[in-house]
């Protein structure tokens, strides 16, 4: 199922700097001073130690580095207290299930999980809530701050002009490809089989005969499988809309939900528990296989699409819409998108691994033989033709090749920029005492030494 993805060390990095100091009531020493907020050092020492245990590095003395960080977050946070910045509590909610699944996922289970972070799950959510709150808080703060940044060409190109010759960034080889893909066959008896394993599944489920999710350790075919076949919460835009429309219907979690299709095979699904607009479900999936025969009847059709095409009956860009079965590039004439910038290039790395070992060995306009590869996202076998329109050397980058690129960078630049310029004069308008042994520091924004008048 669809999960959003996030990286463990940086989360644990976010909920160490920034959740510390809201669950720390200790009675010590402030390092610090914003405003009337203290930075105690216990919290310093903390997130220090969590870092330290997360094997995040720490660019400086961590004293200096940490302390400051605390500090710039909580001058963001007075900054949306005064533009009354509000957070809805399911986005939050929604945040923290996605988190903690997400860790499950990782670490293979909830014990895992409360193992590794030294508290149980109801203690580690409170944590994340005020954490991803704050978080959500600064994110709109900054983006309030840049949203008027205005570029044209001429921006970019003084911008790039400027640019030192040793931080003009690499581009590695890059390619355009167009894709058509056929999805083979698949006998009405290897469904029937599939669904007659499901149906025996949930019978033994629902006599009591078995338990769900033994069932799914056993012979689900989905990831989940190693947790029981257990999901964690999710909503509706999150979920399969098929699965969705049968898990929310679910009441009895003793029971086995009928048979569903999706786009990634058939499902039976037990409830778990529902939280609002929010449901933990476990599924077993199964995926009817893909026989060689079909395959081979597959390849032979697209080997004739090839052939007329390269014969000039039609071509590539007018095949697409009307053979290939990839709904995210059939009406875009077969060209496919990255969905790490929404642009047309791919590094080899980016491309589905078939799709790079065949495209690496064409040259531009060429079209390849008919090959199986798996789908992606549905993990099954299925057969394609690409066609390589464009190859981009290894190169530095330059404005006619990687003006979007460039461009991306001007603007990074002009957001660190008012950010840094915001920062400053918040610093310089805001109360600040540091305590001595806190002070012999190189801090990256200037103005927190003051003076004690």
């Amino acid at each position: 199922m669809r999960l959003k993805t996030f990286t463990l060390s940086a989360i644990c990095a976010s909920t160490a700097i920034i959740s510390m100091a809201q669950n720390n009531n200790i009675a010590e020493e402030a390092a610090w001073i914003i405003g009337d907020q203290p930075i105690w050092k216990s919290e310093i020492e903390q997130a220090y130690q969590q870092m330290q245990n997360e094997r995040i590095s720490i660019d400086g003395d961590p004293y200096c580095v940490i302390p400051e960080r605390l500090a710039i977050q909580k001058l963001y946070l007075h900054q949306a207290e005064l533009d009354t910045v509000e957070v809805q509590e399911s986005t939050i909610s929604q945040e923290i299930d996605s988190r903690i699944n997400y860790f499950i996922t990782n670490l293979g289970s909830k014990e895992k999980v409360e193992e590794y972070f030294h508290k149980p799950i109801p203690e580690l959510r409170e944590d994340l809530s005020e954490s991803i709150r704050n978080q959500y808080k600064i994110s709109e703060v900054q983006r309030s701050l840049t949203k008027n940044i205005k570029t044209t060409p001429s921006d970019v190109r003084k911008y790039f002009d400027k640019l030192p010759a040793d931080s003009i960034p690499f581009v590695p080889l890059q390619v355009e490809v167009q894709i058509i893909t056929l999805n083979p066959v698949i006998p009405r008896q290897e469904i029937d089989e599939v669904k007659a394993r499901l149906r025996d599944y949930a019978d033994r489920v629902n006599k009591g005969e078995s338990d769900f999710s033994t069932l799914a350790i056993l012979y689900s075919e989905d990831g989940s499988s190693v947790r029981g076949g257990e999901i964690g919460f999710l909503g509706r835009g999150h979920l399969e809309p098929e699965y969705a429309a049968v898990a929310f219907n679910l009441n009895d979690p003793k029971k086995a939900s009928k048979i569903v299709e999706t786009q990634y095979g058939f499902h039976i699904i037990q409830l778990i528990e529902k939280r609002g607009d929010r449901i933990n479900t476990r599924h077993i999936l199964l995926q009817p296989k893909v026989s060689e025969k079909d395959l081979t009847v597959a390849i032979n059709r697209l080997d004739s699409v090839r052939t007329d095409i390269m014969d000039k009956k039609f071509t590539f860009e007018e095949a697409a819409p009307y053979i290939s079965q990839d709904k995210d590039t059939r009406y875009s004439k077969g060209v496919m998108v990255n969905d790490k910038d929404n642009t047309t290039r791919f590094e080899m790395a980016d491309l589905p691994q078939e799709v790079s070992k065949t495209v690496n060995k064409m040259q531009v306009g060429e079209i390849s033989l008919p090959f199986i590869m798996k789908d992606p996202k549905r993990n099954r076998d299925i057969v394609a033709i690409v066609k390589l329109t464009n190859r981009i050397e290894a190169h530095k980058a330059n404005l006619s090749d990687d003006y979007q690129q460039i461009k991306d960078m001007y603007e990074n630049h002009k957001k660190e920029e008012i950010l840094k310029n915001w920062l400053e004069n918040k610093i310089k308008d805001t109360y600040v005492r540091i305590e001595d042994g806190w002070r012999n520091c190189e801090f990256k924004h200037k103005g927190w030494i003051k003076s004690n008048k």
